[in-house]
């Protein structure tokens, strides 16, 4: 019993001496590994930022098209995206009831113009008479007014006669001019009142870029400048020059609309200038006065940070990575433009952010040949 508690005792102190000596070994950090990183080198001196806006392609003059009087809808002979000629038929009415009270007042006319007749002769046989002393003055001024109030009537008949016939040529609806129907707003068999639109018709002529812009940008916006307008159909860009400005705000989206005039040299065929047509609109006016410098990066470079966005710098001379927070300005396909936070010389991680630590060493990655 007495060796095995000797031998159990050594057994426990040589333990107790490897546990010391483990004790007093500094056990080195793990390190992070040197990842791969792709960078680019911020170099935007000179640009400027624009404030960009999206917007559409519309006429000068649009207008909606309705019957001067109610009925009911007989034909709709055009359809929406139809180009139509000024003077051709786009719809007409049921003519019926116009048809027969035109026929009515005709024959108001015809009974008008006969008694303004009878008078008339009577009034020739009565100043015979007057002449030959055979009636007083008092019955000659009976007949001549008499023939007055006939003619009279019948200046009234014919007025009224006039009109019915132009109300049973309001039935048909014409195009005022040559242009392109935008919008279809009825159909056939529907029973409309006067004056509710038909159809929309954009009239060929000078064409309007029409955006909206935020309230706070109102002050970068004068009548008279010019901006660069962009197509999104074909990437093709020119000058317009702004015409309006909307004194008050959309009750819905608080915006306030405003129109630049194009070229008054494009044609109505050209087709970057269709109508709806998006388009991009750049204020560089605006711009110059923000004196913000443009930094474009991709996407892939950006990282939330808390409540923050950031990116990755190189440090050349140790290759390390540290973070630095920026604001974005606005999205551009896959690309964003950050307005503060970097300035030219800064290089930028664009790949593989989210697998980074601060203080980590990288290499430039090499594209294999």
């Amino acid at each position: 019993m007495f060796c095995f508690s000797l031998s159990f005792g050594r057994a426990l102190a040589a333990c107790v001496f490897i546990l010391c000596l483990t004790g007093c070994h500094k056990v080195e950090p793990q390190q992070d590994p040197v990842r791969s990183v792709k960078v680019i080198t911020v170099g935007a001196a000179g640009s400027e930022l624009g404030l960009e806006f999206s917007g559409e392609i519309r006429a000068r003059v649009e207008t909606g098209l309705g019957f001067r009087v109610a009925g009911k809808l007989l034909h709709r002979a055009v359809e929406l995206g139809q180009r139509v000629n000024a003077g051709q038929e786009l719809a007409h009415l049921d003519p019926q009831d116009y048809r027969l009270a035109s026929e009515a007042t005709a024959a108001q006319l015809q009974v008008a113009q006969t008694n303004r007749d009878l008078a008339g002769a009577d009034l020739h046989r009565y100043q015979d008479l007057f002449k030959q002393g055979f009636i007083s003055a008092a019955e000659l001024e009976r007949r001549e007014a008499s023939f007055k109030a006939a003619h009279a009537q019948w200046q009234q008949a014919q007025a009224q006669n006039a009109v019915q016939a132009n109300q049973s040529n309001y039935t048909h609806l014409r195009a005022d001019g040559a242009g392109v129907i935008t919008a279809v707003e009825a159909n056939a068999g529907q029973v409309l009142a006067a004056g509710q639109s038909v159809v929309r018709l954009a009239m060929d002529g000078p064409r309007d870029v029409v955006f909206s812009v935020p309230e706070d940008k109102l002050a970068s916006l004068k009548p008279g400048s010019l901006v660069d307008v962009r197509f999104w159909n074909s990437g093709k860009s020119l000058k317009a020059k702004l015409r309006d400005v909307a004194a008050s705000a959309d009750p819905v989206t608080r915006t306030f609309m405003v129109k630049a005039m194009l070229p008054a040299d494009l044609g109505r065929d050209d087709t970057d200038v269709l109508l709806g047509a998006t388009v991009t609109v750049t204020l560089p006016s605006a711009a110059m006065s923000l004196g913000v410098p443009r930094v474009t990066l991709p996407t892939s470079a950006l990282r939330r940070d808390g409540d923050m966005t950031s990116v990755w710098l190189l440090n050349p001379s140790s290759m390390t990575v540290s973070a630095q927070t920026v604001e974005v300005h606005s999205a551009e396909a896959n690309d964003v433009v950050v307005s503060v936070g970097l300035k030219n010389g800064d290089q930028v991680v664009v790949s593989g952010v989210h697998a980074l630590n601060p203080g980590q060493k990288v290499s430039l990655f090499q594209a294999r040949k």
